[in-house]
């Protein structure tokens, strides 16, 4: 089966560029959600941020270690700020489809705080899904037709999770 996961950490194209290598990533595109402007553009976004959309097989990887993997790859700690970008349409949020996934999120986000892994507190924010509005064909897919192009995503190798099971309590 197939789910759908909308998140935005930043520039979507290194997001994009890390997360379609995952097992069980189905697709991704790039564009502009959890803002006011509808058909949003790279020029006239308003307030929305720069995002990712995922189909994934849930018989494949789980929501939860695609959360997992999202908060390792930007800083999460940083309101309206990832690297040299600076502003609303870089902040850290997740778009929830449905109450299983907002409840996967938090806990999620709770056992990232209670890790101490991090520099500091999550601040990332935690919403319905609304309109995704796909980003332009020059940034679908950027940083494989420009491999050196610019990102400031990365897998920090100090912040994983350890892992538990369905059912154990969060991290501690």
């Amino acid at each position: 089966m197939h789910q759908r996961a909308v998140l935005a950490g930043g520039c979507f194209w290194g997001m994009q560029d890390l997360i379609r290598k995952l097992p069980g990533v189905v697709s991704t595109r790039v564009g502009y959600t959890g803002g006011d402007i509808p058909n949003a553009t790279y020029r006239n976004h308003g307030t929305h941020a720069e995002g990712i959309e995922i189909v994934f097989d849930t018989a494949e990887t789980s929501y939860r270690r695609i959360l997992e993997y999202f908060f390792q790859i930007h800083d999460p700690t940083t309101r309206n700020r990832q690297g040299n970008d600076i502003g609303t349409s870089y902040r850290s949020a997740i778009y929830y489809t449905s109450d299983e996934q907002r409840k996967v999120a938090e806990e999620t986000i709770a056992d990232v705080n209670a890790s101490d892994l991090w520099p500091g507190k999550v601040v990332t924010e935690v919403t319905p899904v609304g309109d995704f509005w796909e980003a332009e064909p020059e940034h679908q897919d950027y940083l494989e037709h420009y491999p050196s192009g610019y990102t400031c995503h990365f897998p920090r190798p100090n912040w994983v999770l350890p892992r538990r099971e369905a059912g154990d309590a969060p991290v501690k």
